[in-house]
């Protein structure tokens, strides 16, 4: 098999695939409190579309898939989608990036279909700061959710994501730590980026991994390195001197990962984008929906692929806004 690499050497492996813009929060980094547009029913791509997608993109060498939205669990019969691509050959991994909201009903049906891996979006575990960073006062669902997937232990490991926010996270740092120790979850923080629908962010709100890391290793010591051996690794992982427990930290402002990028993403309109931040985006749905065979879908991903950028160059004179917001691209 001929893999997918781009033009500077990098094998890609990761594909992230939104399967809807709909969310039914309205998180301040990532959407305005109103006003922004659904896309329509047709120009979505079906369970069926997704499904041939994927199965082309592993025959040329994805390996892990990640179904996102929006919120992914606000559309409807995901475990379908789950069971469906379940079944492609070579696929090694697949997993979800959801708020929590819905998990307290979905867990069961998602850990029945085959789901083995979960992230789960989570920024504060005080209801008033919760709810104005959502606009949701949804804190306690999120929470039950989180408990309902405890029951399903096919589904592991449980990741808990929080968007990490100067003047914001650093106070409740040590009691998400403290839930990572007691519970089985994966605590991980990701720094701020500019991926906003109101362009608020400025580089002065982010708190990096290290200010982080120096808040928990104040309190519990110093933090043990996690090693996997693969380069293409997102989060600096540590556990403590103990062994329970497990945090992370991804820093793709200020210590950027792009030089061992793997991964490209998938839009829930068929766009494909070899970066988060990219400003041009490959029209797989037009393609799809040409009635080209497998062969055409795989030469227009591989020719995407190859064009993948450098980096995403946020904190300098080059750095341009994506064209769209989070939610749209797909978390």
């Amino acid at each position: 098999m001929e893999l997918l690499i781009d033009s500077y050497g990098r094998r890609i492996k990761s594909m992230r695939i939104s399967i809807t813009d709909k969310c039914n929060f309205r998180c301040t980094y990532c959407m305005p409190a109103e006003g922004l547009p659904w896309l329509k029913k047709a120009e979505i791509l079906s369970y069926e579309e997704i499904e041939r997608i994927s199965r082309v993109a592993v025959a040329i060498g994805i390996e892990q898939i990640r179904l996102t939205g929006g919120e992914p669990l606000v559309r409807r019969d995901v475990p379908d989608l789950v069971r469906m691509l379940r079944k492609i050959d070579g696929l090694r991994s697949l997993s979800l990036t959801t708020n929590g909201i819905l998990l307290k009903q979905q867990a069961g049906p998602l850990a029945e279909a085959g789901l083995t891996r979960i992230n789960v979006s989570l920024d504060s575990l005080v209801r008033e700061k919760f709810s104005q960073l959502t606009r949701r006062d949804q804190l306690q669902r999120v929470l039950e959710g989180l408990e309902e997937l405890e029951k399903h232990p096919s589904i592991h490991p449980i990741k808990v994501n929080a968007v990490a926010i100067k003047g914001y996270s650093e106070e409740e740092a040590l009691e998400f730590v403290r839930l990572a120790r007691r519970k089985a979850y994966v605590m991980r923080w990701i720094e701020f980026m500019p991926l906003d629908a109101d362009q608020i962010w400025r580089k002065e709100d982010i708190l990096t991994g290290a200010e982080l890391k120096a808040i928990i290793e104040a309190e519990y010591g110093p933090l043990v390195p996690i090693t996997t051996g693969d380069p293409s690794e997102t989060a600096r992982r540590y556990t403590f001197s103990d062994g329970i427990g497990e945090v992370g930290f991804i820093n793709p402002v200020s210590e950027p990962f792009c030089a061992t990028c793997d991964r490209i993403r998938l839009t829930a309109d068929g766009q494909l984008r070899t970066c988060l931040f990219a400003t041009e985006e490959t029209d797989l749905r037009a393609v799809l929906r040409s009635d080209a065979n497998d062969e055409a879908i795989a030469q227009t991903i591989r020719q995407a692929v190859w064009n993948k950028e450098l980096k995403h160059h946020i904190g300098d004179k080059r750095f341009k806004r994506a064209n769209r917001s989070m939610s749209m691209i797909g978390g």
